[in-house]
């Protein structure tokens, strides 16, 4: 199977020239999701981004980023980071044999995720500060040093992103009525729409959808029209305060006829467990962002019969294996006895 960048070059800012750097990326499922269906009343459908390389859709940027980088001669790459980011640009920097640089907002980012990004060789530093003052740093140091950003920023990473567009328009046979997905930078959204956009130019698809994003209360800069100076949620990934794609991601809500709204973390953790229970998927808190505000958009008719409805889940559920164990409950010690055993999980002969 060509590489994802090569697959979709008509649509990319590459040429037979560019060294193409992958680990695989792409091509994702796009699972139906009969109990998520059935509760909402349309068709539902999950992107299981999880599934890429790193275990998130920032594979899909990375993979153009860093190629990008290469090809102009960068011997670096930096960014800032809630997880993802860095443990993709670690990735993909290590394939090219780059260096890769990364700030954290100190405590702020998953195990799961930093153990990626160090296993990969970056070199990381945790900064007295949040993601969106990590992230000013990275882009000063990438005016005054020979070092390349791979942030959502660098235009590279969008175009990468638009291929989860193309690839559900391919998966489908059309394009859905509505995408619903997560906010936090806001570079994905802006990177979906960009990509119906090309697709329709294209004539490879008829009707736009409807983008459905969603960010949570405690870090909602866009629903709120101000940024958050202390963004908190328990989804780590979007735990952000002044996201860089803030006018791209309001013209992608507007262009669209679509709505960028808040959930609870209540609700957030409701649709992760739902995502495991009842559809069999695990997913990271921050992907479920997008299926809670479906789900609370279903309970107020949002949504009509013959809808399809595409939810993005952004990472895997092992990217923050702390946050699942700690809304689920503790397995209970018993003596190795079958009996014992037999009787707590109610057997009968």
């Amino acid at each position: 199977m060509p590489a994802l960048i090569r697959k979709y070059s008509e649509y990319l800012s590459v040429t037979d020239a560019t060294p193409v750097v992958t680990l695989g990326e792409g091509d994702t499922p796009l699972l139906p999701a009969p109990a998520l269906s059935r509760q909402v009343g349309a068709e539902v459908y999950l992107k299981v981004e999880g599934c890429n390389p790193t275990g998130s859709f920032k594979d899909r940027g990375m993979t153009m980023a860093v190629s990008k980088a290469l090809e102009s001669g960068g011997g670096a790459v930096i960014c800032a980071s809630t997880g993802n980011t860095a443990a993709s640009a670690a990735a993909y920097a290590a394939r090219a044999g780059q260096d890769c640089l990364v700030l954290l907002p100190a405590g702020k980012v998953a195990m799961g995720k930093l153990a990626q990004a160090v296993l990969c060789g970056a070199k990381v530093v945790a900064i007295k500060g949040n993601f969106d003052q990590a992230l000013e740093i990275v882009r000063l140091l990438s005016k005054q040093y020979p070092v390349a950003m791979v942030n959502s920023l660098n235009p590279y990473r969008i175009e990468g992103q638009t291929t989860g567009a193309f690839e559900i328009v391919d998966q489908l046979g059309a394009s859905p009525t509505y995408q619903a997905m997560p906010v936090g930078n806001a570079g994905n959204i802006s990177a979906y729409w960009a990509g119906y956009q090309r697709y329709h130019d294209a004539g490879r698809m008829k009707r736009m959808p409807k983008m459905l994003g969603f960010q949570a209360a405690g870090a909602a800069p866009l629903v709120l029209g101000e940024p958050v100076s202390d963004p908190e949620t328990i989804a780590s990934a979007i735990r952000i305060g002044n996201p860089a794609g803030w006018r791209t991601a309001i013209e992608a809500r507007d262009q669209s006829g679509g709505l960028i709204e808040m959930v609870t973390d209540e609700e957030i953790v409701a649709a992760y467990r739902d995502l495991g229970r009842q559809e069999g998927v695990f997913c990271e808190p921050a992907s479920a962002a997008g299926v809670a505000g479906m789900l609370r958009l279903g309970r107020q008719g949002y949504f009509n019969p013959g809808d399809t409805i595409v939810c993005i889940l952004t990472g895997h559920g092992l990217k923050d294996p702390e946050t699942a164990l700690s809304v689920s409950p503790e397995p209970l010690a018993l003596p190795a006895d079958s009996a014992q055993v037999a009787t707590h999980f109610g057997l009968e002969r």
